[in-house]
């Protein structure tokens, strides 16, 4: 069993699973709708195309640094009314719910081909990466030299160091560790192209994990 790691950070991210309408929510953690939305743009893979064995992969995120929760607004004109007419008049104003300063370490568990294709592809995407929507762009680089490890999703996220500089040694951080029956229920298992929208449920577990010295990887790395 592999796993794959990689690194979430920028000054804006924003990880819906339950919006309707015109709010736009954010969970305090990354999705895996919205990480498997990532690796497919890094892949090249168009949104009707079947993302089954992504989906088989066994996710974990590490909390190296709890985001703010903020909101904006967007407005928009000639929207369509309950009628299903484009009414001119009309502005809607939409609230956007998003996370500040947030760093994560997300961690991906299968086939060790697959993590090492998806590996190249996020150190050369296809199309440009963002955390979550298209406007929230990373700070530093989504791909970690040697992400790939022949380890377990929890001892990869264990061990791997702590992604601030200047952390204290042996800082306990909150991790989420996908499980096949217990823990809270997440709606952002894909069940279906990202095309039809069609996510369902899977189970996280938290937990708390001990991280050593902050690893502080190149930045202009490939």
């Amino acid at each position: 069993m592999a796993t794959l790691l990689l690194r979430l950070q920028g000054p804006m991210q924003s990880w819906g699973t339950t919006s309707r309408f015109d709010e736009r929510d954010t969970q305090l953690e990354p999705s895996k709708s919205g990480v498997l939305g990532l690796i497919c743009a890094a892949l090249g893979r168009d949104r009707a195309e079947q993302v089954a064995d992504l989906a088989a992969l066994r996710m974990g995120v590490r909390v190296d640094r709890e985001g703010v929760p903020m909101r904006d607004y967007q407005t928009a004109t000639g929207v369509v009314n309950a009628a299903g007419k484009v009414d001119a008049e009309r502005t809607v104003v939409s609230p956007r719910f998003f996370l500040a300063d947030a760093v994560f370490l997300v961690g991906l568990e299968g086939d060790a081909h697959l993590l090492a294709s998806i590996h190249v592809a996020l150190a050369r995407p296809v199309w440009p990466l963002a955390l979550g929507r298209k406007s929230f762009v990373p700070s530093l680089p989504i791909h970690l030299p040697d992400a790939v490890r022949e380890e377990t999703l929890e001892e990869a996220l264990r061990r791997w160091p702590c992604l601030l500089s200047g952390a204290l040694p042996e800082s306990p951080r909150r991790v989420l560790l996908e499980h096949a029956s217990e823990g809270s229920v997440r709606l952002d298992q894909p069940i279906a192209p990202f095309a039809e929208r069609r996510f369902g449920p899977r189970f996280v577990k938290s937990e708390q994990f001990f991280t050593g010295a902050a690893h502080v990887p190149d930045p202009t790395a490939a």
